[in-house]
Order: C-alpha cells, then structure tokens, then sequence
C-alpha cells in the first residue's frame, strides 16, 4: 500500500481554533506576508486559504465585519466583484486553470467556516484534480507548498 503524507494537515487539526475572527485580526496586522495577504483593495483583501483544497485557494473578504453579501456597500460589492475578476486572472496566468469554483457560503448551514464574516472563495480546477483519493481515503492531496503558491501569485499581484 502506498502512503500520501500531508503533514502541513496536523497544524490545522491540532491547533487551538481561533477565538476572534481571523478575517478582521490578519488584516490589521503588519504582517502580510506571514498572513498570506496577496492583495489589499480599499474596502476589500485577498488572502491565501491556509488549508486549501487546491494550490491558488483564495479568499475575498471585507475588511467590515458583516456576515452577508446583502449588507455590503455598492461600494464594498463593486469592489469584491472586481477582486474576483483580478484573482481570476492571476491565476489562470500562474497556474493556468481548467476551471474555477467560486462561491460564497453565508451562515453556518450553509457550510461557512467564519459564519459572521462573509467572504468568497475561489478554487482553482484542473481536469483530474479530483479523483479516488477524497472519496476513498478521505485525503485530499495538494501538489504544492502554500509557502510557494504565495511567492508566485504575490509577484503577480505586485504588478
């Protein structure tokens, strides 16, 4: 039998889960990089989904703290849309992508991980990247250090 190991998993399994919102903390931070903050708008950011699903998982988010799209700005919205486009181009240029997932999960029901602060998700797809392991083994593999992903795509939104 063959092993995948994936020991960056441990950290997130292990680690004390935030009591604060990491979607309004990491942005006041002065610490872009060791957040994996790629990109700051006005009333939006970008950052890297530290346990992604595959190489590029980005996240928009507010910097408000509000828990829908619905209670965004026209403002804050026109932005987040405009983001989106900017994140999909970045990463069709570095990683050149068969497809995307985008999608927003408002409240815990609905899947949400931080519930009360909305926030898209962007996922980038090749033909293939799913296959028997998440079904089988419950193990989804990621081909790249989110360390390098970050340096790459960082170097893009520089531009």
């Amino acid at each position: 039998m063959k092993q995948i190991w994936a020991p960056w998993r441990m950290e997130y399994i292990r680690m004390a889960k935030p009591v604060n919102c990491i979607l309004c903390d990491k942005p006041k931070e002065d610490k872009d990089d060791a957040n994996r903050i790629l990109y700051r708008g006005k009333y939006n950011f970008v950052m890297m989904n530290n346990y992604p699903y595959n190489p590029g998982h980005l996240l928009i988010a507010p910097y408000r703290h509000v828990p829908g799209l619905d209670e965004l700005t026209a403002a804050e919205m026109k932005e987040h849309g405009e983001i989106t486009q900017q994140c999909i181009r970045v990463l069709k240029k570095c990683f050149n992508p068969n497809g995307f997932n985008i999608g927003v999960n408002m409240g815990k029901v609905a899947g949400a991980g931080i519930a009360d602060h909305v926030h898209s998700h962007i996922v980038p797809r090749w033909q293939g990247d799913t296959n028997f392991m998440p079904v089988v083994g419950d193990i989804r593999v990621i081909p790249e250090a989110v360390d390098e992903t970050y340096r790459q795509l960082k170097a893009e939104f520089r531009q």
